[in-house]
């Protein structure tokens, strides 16, 4: 007879919530970045999904292991229901449970919920059909454990600099409002011509003063705009696209999403769901418009009879070594294994880039501040240099 599983136990041996580093001694107070950094990270529902993609990770873990210690589906189902820290995941898994209680098979118990993608319920369904549904579970997680990872990456990378500029602009904010209008006052007492540096800085400082209120109201309805407008399909198409065109981050987000598409397909042929098929779920979970538009042309080349390599070629999102992994793959007839090894190198390459801009960004922020904060102290001062030199 199996041992009883500790379902606690199992949900902390395989959490994915960032550890202290190792030079961090236990019991020491973590650094206040690294907390910081730890809260980003969490998976918040104010805005997002009842059901984030943390919660999916804990829950196909545990089903798929209480499964394979033996359990029936719905013991399975209900454990982890009753397990579920938050109300609103728990009250998710509970309609899930009953569903599967009266009679549903678990993809489509799913299939009726919209916190579950049609990428879930249709590996699922095909998991069923092959008897291979605690194999299909494990590959869930671990699909949504590499997402986490990769989503963190990039919070990792930019929380420093994102905090570094806000500091600076509220610093400079602060100098432009009240620092240089009281040297603008000690100029007009002296009179005379000013030097060109301090003329501008001047003039910038007034119009900051003239449209601080008009600034903060556009930037209030900039984040309200973007937090409205964030699912619709032509927001994600122009911020997808802008990214693309991006310096440095274009290359960043297209390895995120060929990562995920790659490990998505692993996935999908791994439970022999059909290419075609398989492309199409990868398109529906994408998020990422130019790698829609891509694999939706692709459906449509694999079912004239063209090779999965030679449509990737003809799509500009995909380099060059991918298709030549993926010809390989298709030559010896085992895409899931080299798609399985794509995934894993785009994902170290991510990890290295991630943590190559956020050390070059964060010096470079710096000298950026160092420099506009010391041309308005110039730009102040200057005026004082010349009258002293006037007065000898």
């Amino acid at each position: 007879m199996s041992q009883p599983i500790d379902i606690k136990a199992l949900r902390k041996s395989h959490s994915t919530e960032p550890t202290p580093e190792a030079g961090t001694a236990a019991g020491q107070p973590v650094p206040f970045m690294k907390q910081l950094e730890a809260l980003l990270s969490k998976d918040l529902t104010i805005f997002g999904s009842a059901f984030p993609d943390k919660s999916k990770e804990s829950f196909y873990l545990e089903l798929g292991s209480l499964m394979d210690a033996g359990l029936d589906i719905r013991t399975a189902l209900q454990l982890i229901a009753s397990e579920q820290p938050k109300k609103a995941a728990r009250a998710i898994l509970s309609v899930v449970l009953e569903k599967v209680v009266n009679g549903s098979s678990l993809s489509a118990a799913i299939r009726e919920n919209k916190n579950f993608t049609p990428y879930e319920y249709f590996t699922v369904e095909i998991g069923e059909e092959t008897g291979k549904l605690n194999a299909v579970l494990q590959q869930l997680s671990i699909y949504y454990k590499a997402r986490i990872r990769q989503r963190r990456q990039i919070i990792g990378a930019l929380t420093y600099p994102l905090i570094v500029l806000s500091v600076a602009f509220c610093s400079v904010f602060f100098m432009m409002n009240y620092v240089v209008p009281m040297f603008a006052d000690v100029f007009k007492r002296f009179g005379g011509e000013l030097p060109f540096l301090t003329r501008q800085v001047l003039n910038i400082s007034h119009f900051m003063q003239a449209a601080a209120g008009k600034i903060s109201i556009a930037l209030l309805l900039l984040i309200a705009l973007i937090a409205f407008n964030r699912h619709k399909p032509g927001y994600k198409k122009y911020k997808d696209l802008l990214f693309q065109k991006t310096p440095v981050v274009k290359n960043i987000v297209t390895k995120i999403y060929l990562a995920r598409f790659a490990s998505t397909l692993q996935l999908l042929l791994s439970a022999k769901v059909p290419l075609v098929q398989a492309l199409s779920l990868s398109r529906q979970v994408s998020g990422f418009y130019p790698l829609e538009q891509a694999l939706s042309q692709m459906e449509a080349d694999i079912l004239k009879g063209m090779p999965l390599y030679e449509t990737m070629a003809t799509k500009k999102v995909f380099p060059s070594k991918m298709v030549a992994l993926v010809k390989v793959g298709e030559e010896v007839n085992e895409l899931e294994l080299f798609f399985k090894n794509l995934a894993e190198r785009y994902a170290e390459d991510l990890d290295y880039q991630t943590t190559q801009l956020s050390k070059f960004i964060e010096p470079a922020i710096i000298i950026i501040l160092g420099l506009v904060v010391g041309m308005v102290l110039i730009a102040m001062y200057l005026p004082m240099f010349n009258m002293g030199n006037t007065i000898q």
